[in-house]
């Protein structure tokens, strides 16, 4: 039959068979992509990874430092290394180990590539200077002390455009929004969530919050006024742990599992809840699926706890709308996962993503990678990014301005500079350093101090102009 439409039409022969292979392999260039971990050298071994099994990444990466949390003896403690600092790390090499309980998550600050949160089971949350180079002795003073949850803290996520804004999640069932700067909680979120908060995280432009929850719904939230925007009940059947995290065009990608306890994957669109718009049934593995999405590549990378492998899709807007494309695997389970911003990956080698696998007494960097043979700078994979530079200040908004993420380009690489607003915050840090560690009270009073200066530059202003209209009056 073939042979026979081939002498008929040739041409449309070949239009069948072109049609027939994109029916069996969808086009993307993002089909081939591999994992790779580094070699032995390039890996940070001997480290004594928490214990702890809180479901967090208990690791977090930036292009300077990886963090890792450690057991420690009478309190918590995480360990901050210099990225070039790989192999056998020393016994007696310095903690960060201010928290009087285990440390259960970490997060680096997006905009400032030395400043490092972590949350405790001491119901504290902390900010940290890490020095250019690394600790040289343990770091037990933290810049900031922020204070008001009433049970351990197990989530943090820091705003993605406004300056030190930072959201901290607790096991009280309160979200609050934290101004570093002045060590405030301008907003709490206290009475929406009935039970244990599984995940929170915002959305790109960090004009909503969305949340998972034990009640087995998934809540959209306006951060500033605290009330729901829309939720979802029961996004997966099962009664153990949903993640949910924001990805293309403003949808939101769950997981989570089945009420015969099999792992799943689902993709909604806010604006219609009611049914999902594909759900797909992965395994029967019992760890709960950590997701990270890349929002320049449509990339998804699925990681379990007790995994031994990384599964990536690309997200589309055509059905089935979550495409598999391939795994990475290994002999090691996973402890834990770091996940590398755009701006820290060398783009001379076509890397579209780097995670820091946790396993064993090791940090092993693996590498995600598009085979190509060109060694010119590849457009396609590195659009513009996200950068360090911050959009708003943290009080313009609160106040309700929003603003939208900087992006740069990665044609030349990125290099790490420190920028003035680095500046404006240390020094606005190091103001309240004593009164936020000691005095947590009185950093209100300076916050309070803040308005009032504010206000007087707008008196002054009005007076100025109205002596200016009476001098024209009489002239």
């Amino acid at each position: 039959m073939q042979r026979h439409l081939f002498h008929q039409n040739p041409d449309q022969f070949t239009y069948l068979q072109t049609t027939m292979a994109k029916q069996v392999v969808r086009a993307s260039k993002f089909r081939h992509v591999f994992g790779q971990a580094v070699k032995a050298d390039q890996c940070y071994d001997d480290i004594r990874i928490s214990q702890m099994t809180w479901d967090s990444n208990f690791c977090s990466v930036n292009p300077k430092f990886v963090a890792v949390i450690v057991d420690a003896s009478g309190g918590g403690a995480f360990m901050v290394l210099p990225l070039n600092k790989s192999g056998r790390i020393d016994k007696s090499y310095p903690t960060v180990c201010g928290h009087t309980g285990p440390v259960l998550d970490i997060e680096w600050c997006p905009h400032n590539d030395n400043i490092i949160a972590s949350g405790s089971e001491d119901c504290s949350v902390m900010i940290w200077e890490i020095p250019d180079g690394g600790l040289i002795k343990p770091l037990t003073e933290p810049v900031v002390m922020l204070e008001g949850h009433s049970k351990r803290v197990g989530i943090l996520s820091w705003h993605p455009t406004a300056h030190n804004v930072l959201l901290s999640a607790a096991c009280d069932n309160v979200v609050i929004l934290w101004n570093v700067v002045c060590g405030e909680a301008v907003v709490r979120i206290e009475s929406l969530h009935p039970d244990l908060i599984y995940s929170a995280c915002w959305n790109l432009d960090g004009s909503q919050i969305l949340t998972s929850c034990k009640d087995k719904m998934v809540r959209i939230l306006d951060p500033r006024k605290g009330t729901v925007i829309a939720e979802k009940e029961k996004p997966h059947e099962g009664s153990r742990p949903v993640r949910a995290v924001y990805v293309s065009d403003g949808k939101i990608l769950t997981t989570g599992f089945s009420r015969m306890s099999e792992r799943q994957v689902a993709l909604w669109d806010p604006k219609n809840f009611g049914e999902s718009l594909t759900l797909q049934e992965l395994d029967t593995s019992s760890g709960v699926l950590l997701p990270f999405f890349d929002p320049d590549t449509s990339i998804v990378y699925l990681c379990g706890k007790g995994d031994c492998s990384i599964r990536y899709f690309e997200v589309t807007d055509e059905a089935p709308y979550v495409h598999y494309l391939s795994m990475y695997s290994s002999k090691e389970s996973q402890k834990g996962m770091g996940y590398m911003p755009k701006r820290g990956l060398e783009v001379n080698k076509c890397e579209i993503a780097r995670f820091y696998k946790l396993h064993e007494r090791k940090c092993e960097p693996i590498v995600m990678t598009v085979p190509r043979k060109s060694d010119l700078f590849q457009e396609d994979l590195y659009p513009d990014t996200i950068g360090p530079e911050p959009s708003v200040e943290a009080s313009d908004w609160f106040s309700g301005k929003e603003g939208k993420p900087i992006l740069i380009s990665l044609k030349d690489g990125f290099v790490a500079t420190k920028t003035k607003e680095f500046k404006v915050h240390k020094s606005l840090m190091s103001t309240t350093t004593a009164t936020s560690v000691h005095q947590h009270g009185d950093s209100t009073e300076v916050n309070c101090l803040q308005e009032e200066l504010r206000k007087l530059k707008v008196a002054v202003e009005q007076l100025t102009k109205r002596v200016e209209s009476l001098e024209t009056k009489n002239s």
